[in-house]
């Protein structure tokens, strides 16, 4: 498992150590306080030590890291991700098994990246990125978009996540536990999501076999079956890393807690996820776990004086999101007195 992560001066995230990292992961904060930038990162440097060395790759872990930044982020140039302001360079160390994959480059970096040390061992397990916005729908423009426009607009973790739905479900026997979920995963959506290679498109087919494109299938139904469909087509294994921005998305509360019981049945398999939210559901739901499996749910937290660490095992983490919540609380509270 990624046990540290270590950046500074990376974008909006001016210096970051989190350690003691745990089996489900959770940052919170506002909008644009650099939950998704921090997820994106420490996708970066995983997925260049994924595909490093795997089958026929010739590239070195530097040319794919420049790379994979680039995409991910899409700046023009790799230096741009520096801080504004900040005189000394961007840094950034992923720790697996107490090895290191460090590197670093300061503004003026184009498309190589000169300082890099791993001392991690190739992966062969893949990792992947859910986005807060649902992908099947847009399945073929994106995929479009970066194969033959070779343009911006679809970052890496769009089109990985698209081109891991290219494979097809298997029937074979799978991981007990990722068949449990998968049965989960169905019985909260009501059916399953399959793509029609002759139509070229991505259906839903309920309980009574009845078929729906998936332009009007509910949003929170697409994004779950997302995760149905990476664990029936093999694409995760126990190995894998699962980054997911705002699981909240689209979904119920009681939707989003059942979600969160599979992912946890999941992580108790060895899939280790890192999460950003700003729902007070998501964090409610995540300490009641680890109350309930005495469990380290690791939390950082995005707020005006910087990014503060807690664990969920020891309780309620001082934040703004939960603070509103307390407030709304008293509000009706003091309302209901009067």
């Amino acid at each position: 498992m990624i046990s540290r992560i270590q950046l500074n001066n990376f974008g909006p995230l001016a210096g970051i150590d989190w350690s003691a990292l745990g089996k489900i992961n959770l940052i919170i904060g506002g909008n644009g306080q650099g939950k998704t930038f921090l997820l994106k990162a420490i996708y970066s440097s995983l997925r260049t030590l994924e595909i490093y060395r795997r089958g026929q790759e010739q590239r070195s872990a530097s040319e794919i890291l420049a790379d994979k930044l680039y995409w991910t982020f899409q700046s023009e140039k790799i230096g741009d991700l520096v801080s504004k302001g900040a005189e000394a360079p961007l840094t950034s160390t992923l720790t697996i098994d107490n090895r290191d994959f460090s590197y670093s480059f300061g503004r003026d970096t184009t498309k190589q990246i000169n300082s890099l040390e791993n001392h991690v061992p190739p992966r062969t397990d893949n990792s992947i990125f859910l986005p807060a916005k649902e992908v099947l729908s847009l399945h073929q423009v994106i995929l479009k978009s970066r194969e033959q426009d070779k343009a911006f607009g679809f970052d890496d973790t769009y089109y990985e996540l698209a081109v891991a739905l290219r494979i097809a479900t298997s029937s074979g026997r799978n991981f007990d536990a990722f068949a449990q979920s998968r049965r989960s995963l169905e019985n909260l959506l009501g059916g399953v999501i399959e793509f029609d290679k002759g139509a070229g498109r991505w259906q839903f087919i309920n309980k009574n076999r009845q078929r729906f494109p998936i332009g009007v299938t509910a949003e929170g139904i697409k994004k779950i079956a997302i995760l149905d469909t990476l664990l029936g087509n093999g694409y995760l294994s126990p190995n894998s890393v699962v980054f997911i921005d705002e699981p909240e998305s689209a979904l119920h509360p009681k939707a989003i807690a059942t979600l969160l019981d599979i992912i946890t049945v999941l992580a108790e398999r060895g899939i280790q996820f890192f999460m950003a939210s700003h729902s007070y559901f998501v964090i409610k739901k995540l300490f009641l776990i680890a109350q309930e499996k005495s469990w380290s749910i690791p939390v950082i937290s995005a707020t005006e004086d910087g990014w503060h660490k807690d664990d969920l095992k020891n309780g309620m983490p001082e934040n703004p999101i939960i603070q509103e919540s307390i407030d709304l609380y008293r509000q009706e509270m003091g309302m209901a007195l009067q």
